[in-house]
């Protein structure tokens, strides 16, 4: 405000050495202009998103709200101006040392907003700075804590880590840390060859685990057919057997009732006149063939010594004939050989 003052009373100055105006309008145009720098001074837009922090006398008065506010010219000034939106602060890289002893280059990015614009005025001279360099240390600690290995797979814990511990100490601050993001994770050179060289080998292990699988998959499946087939063949075999089985049981079945029928057919014939006369005959029919039959057999002519025994032969099997002959039936004339 002082500035435009001085330029008021210069211009006055100026205009009154210059005899360019009466006294009077002179003194009009210093009230005039003095006017506007006061209205000038006094009205104090603030945009959206920001929040002015008013000092009375060197002592905080106020803060000011988006939109059109008015302050006491003299008296009042706007000391601070902060913004309340979301600011993105890049934290530089660092070398933290992890629980084994490994050195590991580490960076992030905070992402914090104002949400007191006193206590960002006067809580800290530059809170900026303070919440990086917290944001380090905290980081380092949170390393401190982890092997390496871990450090690569707790990258949500360690970022959960530190929000807590920004965001308490930025209570103080007037600031609010959302969230706290880590980009990089740099290892030294021959870590890296390290693990890469693990990775490799960890790689060629699950190709030969899934090479061995597929191997005993394959056996596995080749023995199941194997015994799939043994079992369908022995099923197969067994079936056959059985339908041998019941055929031969079958056709044993079918004879015994044929020789039966047979046998009833006979002791039928039997009863009838001549009955026995023919039986007689058949039977002897049979004995000479079954003796001829015999006679061929081999190489040697088989010739009975007296002819007269087929006859006596032919007899006794008449005579069996009779004997199993049924009691109701009379017996039948037997024949009187002639003499010799």
């Amino acid at each position: 405000m002082f500035p435009k003052l001085i330029v008021v009373v210069v211009l006055t100055a100026v205009m009154a050495s210059m005899n360019v105006a009466s006294s009077g309008t002179l003194a009009a145009f210093f009230i005039i202009a003095f006017g506007i720098v006061l209205a000038i001074e006094s009205i104090r837009v603030v945009p959206q998103q920001q929040a002015w922090v008013v000092e009375r006398i060197g002592r905080f008065h106020s803060v000011l709200e988006p939109g059109l506010n008015v302050i006491w010219p003299f008296f009042d000034h706007v000391g601070y101006k902060h913004s309340l939106k979301e600011v993105p602060l890049d934290v530089p890289e660092q070398v933290c040392i992890t629980r084994d002893n490994t050195q590991l280059g580490v960076d992030g990015i905070i992402y914090f907003q104002v949400t007191d614009a006193r206590l960002a005025s006067y809580g800290s001279s530059n809170y900026i700075a303070a919440i990086t360099q917290l944001a380090q240390t905290a980081l380092r600690s949170e390393i401190g804590k982890m092997e390496l290995d871990k450090t690569f797979e707790s990258r949500d814990e360690i970022n959960r880590q530190l929000v807590s511990v920004l965001d308490e100490a930025g209570r103080t601050w007037g600031v609010k840390v959302l969230r706290y993001e880590i980009k990089n994770l740099t290892p030294p050179e021959a870590i890296l060859r390290s693990m890469q060289a693990q990775i490799t080998a960890e790689r060629e292990k699950r190709a030969l685990i899934a090479k061995s699988e597929g191997q005993r998959q394959q056996e596995i499946n080749l023995a199941d057919g194997e015994k799939q087939a043994a079992i369908l063949q022995s099923e197969g075999q067994k079936l056959a057997a059985i339908n041998r089985a019941e055929g031969e049981a079958k056709a044993i079945t079918t004879i015994a009732t044929a020789n039966a029928m047979a046998v009833r057919a006979v002791a039928a014939a039997m009863h009838e006149p001549g009955g026995i006369n023919a039986a007689n005959l058949k039977v002897a029919e049979i004995y000479i063939e079954a003796f001829g039959n015999l006679a061929k057999a081999g190489n040697t002519l088989i010739v009975p010594s007296n002819l007269s025994d087929v006859a006596s032969l032919v007899g006794s099997a008449m005579s069996v004939l009779n004997n199993v002959r049924p009691t109701s039936t009379p017996a039948a004339p037997t024949a009187q050989r002639p003499a010799q």
